[in-house]
């Protein structure tokens, strides 16, 4: 059962209130389908609120916020000294709880419940007006414990209120749809040929996997922990390592939005090259100030659009591209495999170039990939995680596989990797997307113009999420003591005013896109993003190793965990070694760049940058903290503090009433959990 109250701020203001402050030890219980308090008394209410109750149609659910509220007008001043309030079970219910005894976050990027919500047995929250939100998920309310600079007011409310699941399903959808996908991989195109992307893509496809997995397992257990996955390290591998990887990441968010704005110019630069190139950085950097100052409504807002473009851009290419290849559409008839064969799938003479083709790719695709880990925390924070994480992990398959592989497998087949066209190959005038030659390339007149625009417009949308991202994680650093204070700022509109003023200072370096270095300040740009995002995926790895590792020698139970991971330790350990070895193949490519066969000082350093940058950040930390512990060992790891510990009775007994809930269901529930 489950059993905390949080409502809609709009329409059940006070007992919002009740949430937020140390609630009461007077008890409500209801018998019957009707609920009463110890001091029982019925006071009037406002008409707003008295609408909203009494056009619930579930009684007993109707029954239970009238007991808040008679309680509520009784004696108002008693509130303040209330420590708990207890429901009293139905009759098919066991009478203690034990676990699941934490007030929970809900979601910044949640603002509704899933379908078919349990609120007790046979209790659904399906019938309230206008679907308010009403959250039950423990058996007790307490007082969130704050930590070390989190202040009580938190500084993602407004986004809490303002993002809708609309904006919810097209984000999830778009996530993944932009630099890196639709132009990062020209270079990696033009340098290894298709096959090699396949093969990078699919095997990071595998490591995104398990990292969700790891993720959500932690997520769920450390849902209160401000920082999350960035803090993880902290406490269960060591301080050190962690202020260096949260760091780089912060940095890898702050390099992406001016990537995206010399992105942005170079895009132009398909229909005209007589514009000064910065005229578009100005306009564009403009409009991502605006829509970040008006808060998180102006953000999900334009996000909306934003995604819905890039998906219905992304179907749109999938048909066109296939009527392209089987000769339904072009001037060139049937084309299929012809590529493949002629230039060919790999680029190199011998086997160890077409090695280093494979490993040139990893950086890409990594970046294509970044920011899915997200996924698993507004997963983990729904109200039945054990559900939504699965259900993440999944998704993250399908993405992997439609909008990844499939799309790069068409790309593939229509465009050669000689091509003079292709952005990063030696003669290329155009700056053109793989996505804009699949249909140019092949006589398809006016759609190429529609995908190149659809393409600026991902591009600006990623550089929007990175300067709301960075601006946000700065607050996070500062929030932990990892930054300075005055990053902490939050203004009256829930803003971190002084961290979004850092992000647009920085982000003024997408200025040397009029520079004829233009191609090369985006590879050091999407290096710095790529290698980044590498090195807090094998963060989340180790420390979720570390975490089982200190469950099993402190001779702690796994079945205390809210989730546990469908990939285990051997997903975790596998994910961690990919990235460890995605680092070193990138290294080698960096020092001998591709088609070279002596190091190239530059080519190094544009290209694996980030690694100097996480080394002087780690040794930093340890100089000025004289802290020389290489890591945390696993009997001295803090498994208490701020970690939900669940009951394992009541979780079998959940699996086991939603087992039988899909046995008793039409078939097509069945299908439908299986597959999604």
């Amino acid at each position: 059962m489950k059993n905390y109250f949080k409502g809609d701020s709009t329409s059940v203001n006070s007992l919002q209130d009740i949430t937020t402050e140390n609630v009461t030890q007077d008890r409500f219980s209801y018998d019957d389908g009707s609920i009463d308090t110890n001091n029982g008394s019925d006071s009037s209410q406002n008409s707003s609120q008295k609408d909203f109750i009494s056009n619930i149609k579930n009684k007993r659910i109707r029954n239970f916020l009238e007991g808040f509220k008679r309680a509520e007008h009784h004696d108002e001043s008693s509130l303040a000294n209330v420590d708990r309030i207890t429901i009293a079970p139905s009759k098919d219910e066991p009478t203690e709880y034990p676990g699941n005894n934490q007030y929970q976050r809900s979601s910044p990027f949640s603002n509704g419940l899933e379908d078919d919500q349990k609120v007790g047995p046979d209790i659904y929250i399906d019938d309230l007006e206008n679907k308010q939100q009403v959250e039950l998920i423990g058996t007790t309310i307490q007082d969130e414990e704050l930590l070390p600079g989190q202040k009580k007011e938190d500084s993602n409310a407004e986004l809490r209120q303002t993002i809708k699941p609309r904006h919810v399903i097209m984000m999830s959808l778009g996530t993944g749809i932009g630099t890196g996908l639709l132009v990062g991989n020209a270079k990696p195109l033009a340098a290894a040929g298709p096959a090699p992307l396949v093969i990078g893509y699919g095997i990071m496809g595998t490591c995104i996997y398990c990292i969700i997995q790891a993720c959500g397992e932690m997520a769920v257990a450390y849902g209160n922990l401000t920082g999350s996955f960035n803090t993880f390290p902290s406490f269960l591998v060591d301080p050190g390592f962690n202020f260096a990887v949260a760091w780089v990441y912060c940095i890898q968010w702050l390099c992406v939005c001016p990537l995206e704005l010399v992105t942005a110019s170079m895009t132009i630069q398909y229909w005209t090259t007589k514009v000064d190139p910065d005229v578009f950085v100005v306009i564009f950097y403009v409009l991502i100030l605006l829509i970040n100052f008006f808060g998180a409504k102006g953000y999900a807002e334009a996000e909306f659009i934003f995604n819905t473009c890039k998906v219905l851009m992304i179907c749109g290419f999938f048909i066109l591209a296939i009527c392209i290849d089987t000769g339904a559409a072009g001037t060139d008839g049937y084309i299929g495999a012809k590529y493949w064969n002629d230039p060919g799938a790999f680029r190199g003479q011998t086997k160890i170039e077409r090695f280093k083709g494979v490993m040139d790719t990893f950086v890409t695709a990594a970046f294509a990939f970044g920011a899915t880990e997200f996924i698993a925390l507004t997963a983990a924070e729904q109200s039945n995680p054990r559900k939504a994480i699965p259900s993440a992990a999944k998704k993250i398959i399908y993405r992997v596989l439609v909008i990844f592989l499939n799309t790069i497998i068409l790309i593939g087949f229509l465009v050669p990797y000689d091509s003079d066209q292709l952005l990063g190959s030696g003669g290329s005038a155009t700056k053109a997307s793989p996505y804009v030659l699949a249909i140019s390339l092949h006589g398809v007149r006016v759609a190429q113009h529609f995908v190149n625009a659809v393409i600026l417009i991902s591009v600006i949308s990623v550089g929007n999420s990175a300067f709301y991202s960075s601006s946000r994680l700065l607050m996070s650093l500062a929030q932990q003591g990892s930054a300075p204070k005055i990053f902490d700022y939050v203004d009256r509109e829930g803003r971190p005013l002084i961290a979004m003023c850092c992000s647009a200072v920085i982000a003024v370096i997408a200025f040397c896109a009029t520079s004829p270095k233009e191609t090369e300040v985006f590879t050091w740009l999407m290096a710095i993003a790529g290698l980044s995002q590498l090195f807090t995926w094998f963060a989340i790895c180790l420390s979720h190793l570390r975490f089982r590792r200190a469950m099993k020698v402190q001779g702690r139970s796994l079945g205390e965990m809210g989730y546990l991971s469908q990939t285990g330790i051997l997903g975790s350990l596998y994910a961690a070694i990919m990235m460890i070895l995605a680092l070193i193949a990138q290294f080698w490519v960096a020092l001998v760049p591709m088609g070279t066969h002596t190091p190239d000082a530059n080519s190094f350093f544009s290209n694996y940058l980030a690694m100097p940058i996480l080394i002087v950040f780690y040794f930093g930390y340890k100089i000025w903290k004289r802290d020389w512990r290489l890591f945390i060992r696993a009997k001295d790891i803090d498994l208490i503090s701020h970690r939900t510990i669940y009951d394992e009775e009541l979780l079998r007994q959940e699996d086991e009433e939603y087992r039988e809930k899909l046995r008793n269901g039409p078939k097509w529930k069945r299908v439908a959990a299986f597959w999604c």
